[in-house]
């Protein structure tokens, strides 16, 4: 029996740090972002969708979809995003299940599905049990404009974007609590991990 770990967070709060903890312990991660741009790759069904919705205006030379160029498009506009969305996120569940199918003919004991946006796309349906990394919205300001170079006021667009972390916490099975070192931050996962008797 394969458990699904659905395993999520905020823009800048260290989901990735605990991503790559599973990855070095072998556990399979499928990333939802890796396969969001799998799915719009020159020559996928979402690729065709997308530029006859968009306008070829948003290629690169190379005929690849210039992401800076659509992202900007989408940002502010409520209803083209939501129309993105619709055209992108049914390609990237597809996506993750055949990779879901794949672990299970290995007899994974556990897979873990990393969604930025798991809570907020209503995905909780794809995963047995949850794990959210928290940060306090200070600390993920902080560090969201150190590693974007942003200003104050970019970062908090891009913060208030999402659900605050604050709301997933009640919806999470679990909770990492990333404010602060590294080693604390592995310490909760790994207790995680025994509590639910996986890995």
């Amino acid at each position: 029996m394969t458990v699904i770990v659905g395993l999520t967070g905020g823009i800048a709060s260290g989901k990735s740090t605990v991503s790559n903890m599973l990855k070095e312990m072998n556990i399979p991660v499928i990333d939802a972002d890796i396969e969001s741009r799998l799915a719009v790759k020159k020559g996928e069904p979402a690729y065709f969708k997308i530029i006859s919705e968009f306008g070829r205006e948003i290629l690169l030379p190379d005929g690849e979809i210039d992401r800076a160029k659509l992202g900007s498009i989408i940002f502010h506009q409520e209803e083209n995003r939501q129309l993105l969305n619709q055209i992108v996120h049914p390609e990237v569940r597809r996506r993750m299940n055949e990779k879901i199918e794949q672990a299970k003919r290995k007899s994974e004991p556990v897979i873990v599905l990393d969604i930025p946006l798991l809570f907020e796309s209503k995905l909780t349906f794809m995963v047995d049990k949850t794990i959210l990394v928290y940060v306090s919205e200070e600390t993920q300001l902080k560090r969201l404009m150190e590693r974007n170079h942003l200003t104050v006021k970019e970062a908090e667009a891009r913060i208030h974007s999402q659900m605050p972390l604050s709301e997933k916490v009640s919806l999470a099975d679990a909770v990492i609590n990333n404010n602060g070192r590294i080693e604390d931050t592995k310490k909760q996962l790994m207790k995680i991990l025994a509590d639910w008797n996986i890995h």
